[in-house]
């Protein structure tokens, strides 16, 4: 499977390389009631400690934190996409920033190329202290205001846990796929009511903590249902679809909020459809987001989620870069559903950046760095060959090791190409000691020396992508996948 990461920063797609694990019922009850069990735990403890902090309530909110093993020297700050502030890492890689009149709401933490939404009310003060090796598992807050950020860094990690459990019920039938959804769901929202009685929490985050089980949940069954209903009767379609009862189309808490965001793309994305149409052919239609678009502008009030919304699809729609040609005409529907000037810029912008990546044209020039920290300029480091770029990150190590042997296979066919990899983030010990481990030629090795940059003059929008450029630097394919058979095809045919 694969995550999108939508930011103002980078727009990413990566694969989900975490080890498969061995799951059934036995195994999944188990981890979860050691999950819960910590969870109820840590929920009595940060209880304890609010309670000890319960007055003193101020506008001025305070951020801090360490990173263990760094990919950045900064951590971002975002408000609706916007970034508010970019803190840098100190020598002993812990920062601490006071951000002044902020507003309750959801926002994002960032520390490429991972991210947290973070829960901020009047009076917080967040400690963060995160291993980028392992981000998602050891992410932790202290502080007030923490307990119920570490309850959807819980939530979300337990979660994660069930994807792969829940994977053998999509191919069951409907009912046996509910009542699992449904009773996971219970067990969760069980574990919200104790942590809701036990820290009091105000309005605003008791319906987002409640929000991040129900609308995970409600994303699967619309998940389940875009996929597998396309035949189903309408007594059966009335029966699955009845938790929509439960839902609220223009929660203004929740606008940024990204599983409440991610359920609702779901939720257009079916209701998009008509009938008889398979969601897996139709999505990539120009038409489809087109009318997708008007469908979310007609029934979504708040300004912040219906521009989030129109820009997520805006975003799926540009970067199929096989409609390109239909493009302009998105671009002027897009432009009458949007409201923000920054989003429009934003799309124009991806748009623009992909038809550079286009055959023929010369690779843009970015910055890299090699083995040695030495800064090169890419239009002079790459010419002289013809070569195939790919990509890796020192937090995706398993999808390192597959790319290195997939790069092995290539280079036995294709002797004639040059393979060079560019780690995502600036070189650090990590990255070195990696490249060790692995044995590689470190004479083709590199990193960005600027990720936001460089990710946006390249369009690397997943981290499969492969750049396949000429002698001299000219584009031969801008956008093929080194994991399927496309880009031997490309290879062969050059």
């Amino acid at each position: 499977g694969e995550k999108v990461i939508f930011t103002s920063s980078k727009r990413i797609l990566f694969p989900n390389c975490n080890d498969k694990l061995e799951t059934d019922n036995i195994n999944m009850r188990k981890n979860s009631k050691l999950r819960i069990s910590k969870l109820i735990l840590s929920t009595f403890i940060f209880s304890f400690l609010i309670s000890c902090n319960q007055n003193n309530f101020k506008e001025d909110f305070y951020l801090g934190g360490e990173i263990i093993n760094p990919s950045s020297r900064f951590v971002n700050f975002y408000f609706n996409n916007v970034k508010i502030d970019s803190i840098e890492l100190n020598s002993e890689n812990k920062f601490f920033k006071k951000i002044e009149n902020i507003n309750p709401g959801i926002y994002r933490i960032e520390h490429l190329p991972e991210n947290q939404n973070i829960i901020v009310e009047k009076g917080d003060s967040l400690w963060i202290r995160v291993n980028v090796e392992d981000f998602q598992e050891s992410l932790t807050f202290s502080g007030r205001g923490s307990s119920k950020n570490n309850f959807l860094v819980d939530i979300n990690n337990m979660d994660t846990y069930e994807n792969e459990y829940l994977s053998q019920y999509y191919v069951q039938e409907s009912d046996v796929f509910r009542r699992k959804i449904d009773s996971l769901m219970n067990e969760k929202l069980k574990i919200w009511e104790l942590f809701n009685k036990s820290v009091n929490q105000k309005k605003l985050s008791s319906n987002i903590t409640k929000s991040s089980i129900k609308y995970n949940y409600y994303n699967k069954l619309e998940r389940y249902a875009i996929l597998r209903g396309t035949n189903w009767t309408k007594s059966k379609r009335e029966s699955f679809y009845d938790f929509r009862d439960d839902i609220n189309l223009n929660d203004t808490d929740l606008s940024l909020f990204d599983p409440y965001v991610t359920f609702l793309m779901n939720y257009f994305n079916e209701k998009t459809l008509d009938s008889g149409e398979i969601y897996s052919y139709e999505k990539n239609n120009t038409d489809f987001n087109i009318k997708k678009l008007l469908i979310i502008d007609s029934q979504i009030n708040d300004p912040y989620l219906k521009n989030n919304l129109a820009r997520a699809t805006a975003i799926e729609e540009i970067l199929n870069f096989k409609n390109n040609k239909f493009h302009d005409e998105f671009i002027d529907y897009y432009s009458y559903v949007n409201s923000s000037d920054k989003y429009l810029t934003e799309i124009i912008q991806l748009y623009e950046d992909i038809k550079k990546m286009q055959k023929g044209n010369f690779l843009p020039e970015v910055s890299i760095i090699n083995y040695q920290g030495k800064e090169i300029l890419s239009s002079k480091e790459l010419k002289g060959s013809k070569t195939l770029i790919y990509f890796w990150s020192q937090t995706q190590m398993n999808h390192y090791r597959r790319t290195i042997k997939r790069i092995e296979e290539l280079k036995q066919i294709f002797p004639n190409y040059r393979f060079v990899g560019i780690c995502i983030q600036p070189y650090t010990d990590m990255v070195i000691q990696a490249q060790n481990i692995l044995n590689l030629d470190l004479s083709d090795q590199y990193s960005f020396k600027n990720f936001e940059e460089s990710s946006k003059s390249w369009v690397l929008t997943f981290l499969n992508k492969t750049i396949i450029i000429d002698q001299k630097s000219y584009i031969i394919d801008g956008f093929s996948n080194l994991f399927t058979n496309d880009v031997e095809k490309v290879l062969y045919s050059n």
